[in-house]
């Protein structure tokens, strides 16, 4: 992107057009702001990790706006039937669960491990979002590594609105807690 952002709040055409320039945008979920970019660019990724001041080990998230999105990306073969079943039947909804990653899914989005966290949403804005865009994108908090996640827009750290390069405008869904993520293996609660 050719300058930092500078405070405004964008529509949902300007947000997508950021994403499709290798942008990093800022945009409500279900209970926090979130970060997102095209997980399929590697430098959109890299960048969205240095402004987050987190490890690429870790792993990111892809929220989709309907099952459909995560087509190819997610083995389900690897699941029991009973494990998709339970899986398929929470979306759409605030659950996040850490799947079998195709070979589809970079190696920046899934970090040090074989599977990646995925969450079919039900936030307006989010689905509209990601039909927009015409897939998956990343997913993690809008906040700097080990800084409380941003449930309102004024919480939005200074610091980070500098480096990115839109806001999606709307409003969190009201969720007092960010998503749960269990291990769709083994249906484990790996945040509650």
């Amino acid at each position: 992107m050719s300058a930092p952002f500078a405070g405004t709040l964008c529509d949902l055409q300007s947000v997508v057009r950021a994403l499709r320039q290798g942008g990093v945008i800022a945009y409500p979920t279900e209970a926090v702001w979130g970060l997102g970019c095209d997980p399929f660019n590697q430098a959109a990724v890299v960048r969205l990790l240095d402004i987050k001041q987190r490890p690429v080990a870790k792993g990111l998230i892809l929220i989709a706006g309907a099952l459909a999105q995560l087509d190819g990306l997610v083995d389900w073969s690897a699941l029991a039937a009973e494990r998709c079943v339970e899986v398929r039947a929470s979306w759409p909804g605030p659950h996040t669960w850490v799947v079998p990653a195709t070979a589809a899914v970079p190696r920046v989005i899934t970090g040090d491990h074989d599977s990646v966290a995925v969450r079919v949403s039900a936030h307006p804005t989010v689905v509209a979002l990601c039909a927009a865009w015409g897939g998956v994108l990343v997913s993690t908090s809008a906040n700097l590594a080990g800084r409380p996640p941003a449930t309102c827009i004024d919480q939005l750290d200074p610091a980070l609105l500098a480096r990115i390069d839109g806001v999606l405008t709307g409003d969190v869904g009201g969720r007092a807690t960010p998503s749960t993520i269990r291990d769709a293996r083994t249906g484990a609660i790996l945040r509650a």
